[in-house]
């Protein structure tokens, strides 16, 4: 069974565009696996809603990269790590799950020094508490200071991964954690690194920023590998995107930070059916 899974795909789903930097951390770390990347762009986002709603989409997002065959799934978004992971592992038992939170928050826990961490994330991450809680697991010490940051979502979705408005945006939302003398902050959202630039330059050196996709990836590689289901073919894998819709500007938001001109390997999904 592990040899015949090793040449299936990795499936990874989000709500939009930001699991494309989860994909882009796995791409760099496990260069020969194929990808097969789900963005539910037509309902993104899934941070407002409530968790019923959430779940629903988990579960179709999940249905639709198995029939894909995929070999293990990738949960990129925290909201979804937040809501429905029980759900998702307890009706799909036969394949690995990856979600976002668990990486995050042990790499967090791990190079804190103050035990003071802020968490920025939708207001349904936030609004569960699964950040705290992880983390209160890990080291019952650790202060926990969450902010909800709702409109960086819509902003990563229409490109704005900087200038004026993004930085005086960051800046409201930041501040409050800064002035907690927090000396780690989580990304708790995979469409935050996008804006990790930005954050980085007015967190300042004595912050250090928990990049989400780059911690998932790291994790997937170790599940491989334990699990022997890595592909052994030594070229480039095949990236394939598929949508729930189409923006407009999409093929240039994916260029500007994959730099791969993937225009052709973008399919609409009518996902309802799943």
């Amino acid at each position: 069974m592990r040899k015949n899974s090793q040449s299936k795909p990795i499936g990874i789903f989000d709500s939009g565009i930001g699991g494309l930097t989860v994909l882009k951390e796995v791409r760099k770390v496990l260069p020969n696996e194929d990808l097969i990347y789900f963005g539910d762009t037509a309902r993104v986002p899934y941070g407002i809603k409530s968790v019923e709603t959430i779940q629903k989409y988990a579960i179709q997002d999940a249905n639709f990269l198995l029939q894909k065959d995929v070999k293990l799934i990738v949960v990129a978004c925290n909201t979804v790590s937040s809501n429905a992971m029980d759900l998702l592992k307890a009706k799909y038992k036969n394949i690995p799950f990856v979600d976002v939170l668990i990486p995050n928050a042990l790499y967090a826990s791990q190079i804190t020094n103050n035990l003071k961490i802020g968490v920025i994330g939708t207001p349904a991450t936030i609004g569960s508490g699964s950040y705290r809680k992880v983390l209160k697991r890990f080291n019952p010490k650790i202060k926990v200071f969450s902010k909800m940051t709702p409109l960086l979502v819509p902003l990563a979705e229409e490109g704005f991964f900087k200038g004026e408005i993004t930085r005086l945006v960051l800046k409201n939302y930041l501040s409050e954690l800064i002035n907690k003398n927090i000396d780690t902050l989580i990304l708790g959202c995979t469409h935050y690194p996008l804006f990790e630039k930005e954050i980085s330059k007015i967190c300042g050196k004595k912050i250090s920023i928990v990049n989400s996709a780059l911690q998932t990836a790291r994790t997937v590689k170790h599940i491989l590998e334990d699990n022997g289901i890595e592909n052994p073919k030594e070229s480039t894998g095949d990236i394939k995107l598929y949508l729930s819709d189409i923006p407009a500007n999409f093929s240039k938001i994916v260029y500007k930070f994959l730099k791969l001109d993937l225009k052709n390997r973008i399919e609409k999904v009518d996902i309802d059916k799943y």
